[in-house]
């Protein structure tokens, strides 16, 4: 049922109530019922009428509203994942493209050999940034999570865009419910997701991939359910813990724990049994 049609409903019922129940009123039970009485009976009946039809197109009014809003702040996030990846291309990017391509230049015009081995490993720097920065606005310029799609076909296909890109083989077991987690949630917890395939793809040399998730408890808060979700991303490549990322100068981790802070949820990296890495969220998600 139309947005449209519900306040139509929710304006007629009432209207219509009253009138059938004048007419029926005059035309048979006037002489049953006094004026006085039929007086008393009409708030009554329009009362019992509202609570007993109006209360369900309430709820689906609230819950379109609902939907709406959800559609709103989804697409409210992807605008703005939009327009940091179009100043991160047009800025950073291209500034690292600029400064790689002076290096060359740089390393063709001096015979020095430590001169050459410096720049060398000044453009092996700038290129592995430069690749982070594309795979950044890539990630930024992917939908994150259509209005429509449901949670766990994002994840899907998250996961089968990995094995395209990478071989790599993805499991998923996912038991977080749909609405655990709002539209705003959800963006983040996928792309710290992805964020944390691609340094499997990157670094691990693994050869399967496991997401898990799962509710840990509900407790009632107010007019809400807040209630505690995990994320577990395991590969069973060559391990790697948080201090061993963060030395090998990527900026992958940093971002994840960023976006985890910004949730005011927890990100672990641990190593995985009997060989592997596991990168863990726990947070809140509130769902109303």
């Amino acid at each position: 049922m139309s947005y449209k049609w519900l306040k139509r409903l929710i304006l007629w019922i009432p209207t219509v109530t009253i009138g059938l129940w004048e007419y029926v009123r005059h035309a048979i039970l006037l002489p049953y019922v006094s004026m006085e009485l039929g007086n008393v009976l009409a708030p009554v009946l329009v009362f019992v009428v509202t609570l007993t039809l109006l209360r369900g197109l309430f709820a689906k009014l609230e819950q379109t509203q609902e939907s709406l809003q959800q559609e709103r702040v989804a697409k409210a996030a992807f605008e703005e994942r939009e327009q940091l990846a179009r100043e991160l291309h047009d800025g950073i990017s291209q500034s690292l493209f600029m400064l790689s391509v002076k290096l060359d230049r740089l390393e063709r015009e001096t015979s020095d050999p430590k001169a050459q081995a410096a720049t060398q490993e000044i453009k092996s720097t700038v290129r592995r940034v430069h690749g982070d920065v594309r795979q950044q606005v890539e990630s930024l310029h992917h939908t994150p999570l259509p209005s429509k799609q449901p949670w766990l076909q994002s994840i899907h296909h998250l996961t089968a865009e990995m094995e395209q890109t990478s071989g790599i083989q993805t499991t998923v077991e996912w038991n977080v419910k749909e609405d655990v987690l709002t539209p705003k949630q959800k963006v983040e917890l996928l792309a710290i997701m992805r964020e944390a395939l691609m340094n499997v793809q990157k670094h691990a040399r693994a050869g399967r991939v496991i997401v898990r998730g799962g509710q840990l408890r509900q407790s009632w808060i107010e007019d809400s359910i807040e209630a505690a979700f995990y994320c577990e991303i395991e590969d069973d490549g060559i391990g790697a813990s948080s201090a061993q990322l963060n030395k090998q100068g990527t900026y992958g981790l940093k971002m994840m724990q960023a976006r985890a802070e910004a949730m005011r949820w927890s990100l672990d990296v641990s190593q995985a049994s009997p060989q592997g890495t596991i990168v863990t969220i726990r947070g809140r998600g509130t769902a109303k």
